[in-house]
């Protein structure tokens, strides 16, 4: 066919990895023969962002002057799994990197990292402030980047350009591309869609909320509407992710991770708060024989390093099928607390399949919290479960959840003491702050306010009903958990700003 699209990931998201969404579009497309493009522009950004600074620099203090020494071999060891075998070392590469980053953001008064864009005028979940950004796109840092290549890829007159915008920290980098284009090409067709338009939409945002500027909302998977657009017919349900169009090569991490998604939504959908179930996101799973077919067949093609299994719960009928089937290389994901991971053969099969680390949403070290969050964990489950995957040679990543509704500091007291007696068979930890999702069911009890100043918000904050209010979960976190002799040393195994995404390359037992 004759139409042209352009497909676009904007800055900032972690660059180790290529983008899952757009991957399964481009095989929408590939597979009706219609013409595409896909521009990374996180990557390529960060890329030229760097080589920039690094080229440029004016400064003599000895960190910078290191990090730009540097930069070509601290790029190069982070695709290199030599690296990873040293903590320390990998740390001061990712520091000198950010550090460059951070400082390409100062003149333009943003605070630029790896994993975050924070504007200190402009706010990502402020509508006017997203119209802002498209306004005055010269004032993005990114610009220097973005002018010449939307300026090429406008010559090729596409039908229309997508942008895949699935966190906060790519809203303004978003909107300040779309106004670019719209300036140069005010007529052309621009399409919104990803995670995080998609809880816009889910929310209450209006569609043509950024009227002049995104001519259409996409709410969800985007491979139907698209084709909807386009007038093609096309039964098919399901296109499994194409990345021959990324450069793979470039992505900071040893070899290609490969991002695969065998579900939408959680087959859980039971907590209590859960953004899935304040969106109304229905569970759907692909066949487990799709999955295992699809698995295989990429991996002889791509010969990935790690593959990235995204689903919000890997549920156990796959794990049963990965089991069976392996796919090849070395494997992450989340999963739930179950069982099935209690049981030691269960486990080893787990770890012949290629399991190298799994994710797991413990959330509290108190039993009774638990319950009221309705996450379905025992906390014996969940120590029989630690301790079994640890004897597999499974790693875990394991998430603790502070200051929701049921939870008073004695609660979150007995989680500090639950990590400490599992202190050995935790790899990896990441701790958060409750953030209360303003649709939830459960918000309606709670005496709440704005979390942030803006009609964008996905969250509200609460008056906490025991007390246990944010500024005192804050503290308890920074000066009593974190501090702990027997925690500080797993926190500190964290990788810098990658975290989870590269954490299985310090764990495998030989070289991936």
């Amino acid at each position: 066919m004759s139409s042209k699209i352009i497909f676009i990931h904007p800055p900032i998201a972690k660059c180790s990895e290529p983008p899952a969404g757009i991957a399964k579009l481009s095989a929408c497309l590939n597979a009706n023969d219609i013409h595409h493009e896909i521009i990374d522009a996180n990557l390529e950004g960060i890329l030229y962002l760097l080589q920039h600074a690094s080229n440029n620099n004016t400064t003599t203090d000895r960190w910078t002057m290191r990090a730009c020494k540097k930069m070509e071999s601290n790029l190069a060891s982070l695709r290199d799994i030599a690296i990873y075998q040293s903590p320390s070392r990998y740390q001061r590469a990712v520091m000198d990197i950010n550090h460059l980053l951070n400082m390409a953001g100062k003149s333009w008064h943003v605070d630029l990292s790896l994993a975050n864009y924070h504007d200190q005028y402009l706010s990502p979940v402020k509508s006017a402030d997203l119209i802002s950004a498209a306004e005055k796109p010269q004032a993005n840092p990114f610009y220097p980047y973005f002018q010449y290549r939307l300026i090429n890829a406008l010559k090729e007159n596409p039908d229309l350009i997508g942008f895949s915008l699935n966190y906060l920290s790519q809203a303004l980098c978003t909107f300040a591309m779309i106004g670019f284009i719209k300036q140069i090409q005010p007529r052309q067709k621009i399409i919104l869609g990803g995670s995080l338009v998609t809880s816009w939409i889910k929310l209450g945002a209006r569609k043509n909320l950024f009227y002049g500027l995104v001519d259409d909302m996409v709410a969800g998977a985007g491979e139907q509407k698209l084709l909807e657009l386009l007038e093609v017919k096309d039964d098919l349900t399901n296109y499994p992710p194409d990345y021959d169009d990324f450069s793979i090569d470039q992505y900071l991490s040893p070899g290609l991770i490969l991002p695969y998604s065998s579900a939408r939504g959680c087959y859980w959908h039971k907590c209590a708060f859960c953004p899935e179930k304040a969106e109304g996101n229905v569970y759907l799973p692909l066949e487990v024989s799709q999955v295992t077919d699809e698995l295989q067949i990429l991996t002889r093609q791509m010969n990935p390093s790690l593959i990235h299994i995204l689903d919000s719960s890997i549920s156990p009928s796959l794990l049963g099928a990965l089991m069976q089937r392996p796919p090849g290389a070395p494997w992450y994901g989340f999963i739930r607390i179950t069982q099935h991971l209690a049981d030691e053969d269960f486990c080893l099969s787990l770890k012949r399949s290629g399991c190298a680390m799994l994710k797991l949403g413990i959330e509290s070290g108190d039993q009774e919290v638990l319950d009221q969050l309705n996450k379905g964990i025992d906390l014996p489950t969940a120590s029989a479960v630690l301790k079994t995957l640890k004897r597999a040679g499974i790693a875990t990543y394991c998430y603790f959840l502070f200051g929701t509704p049921p939870e008073t500091q004695e609660c979150a007291t007995k989680t500090l003491d639950f990590v400490c007696q599992h202190h050995d068979c935790i790899d990896f930890l990441n701790l958060a702050i409750f953030n209360l999702p303003s649709q939830s069911i459960e918000a309606q009890s709670l005496a709440t306010h704005d979390f942030y100043e803006g009609d964008l918000s996905l969250y509200k904050n609460f008056q906490h009903p025991l007390g246990w209010q944010r500024t005192a979960v804050r503290n308890f976190l920074e000066k009593t958990f974190k501090k702990h002799p027997t925690i500080a040393p797993i926190l500190r195994r964290t990788p810098e700003f990658f975290t989870s995404n590269h954490a299985p390359f310090f764990v495998c037992e030989a070289p991936i």
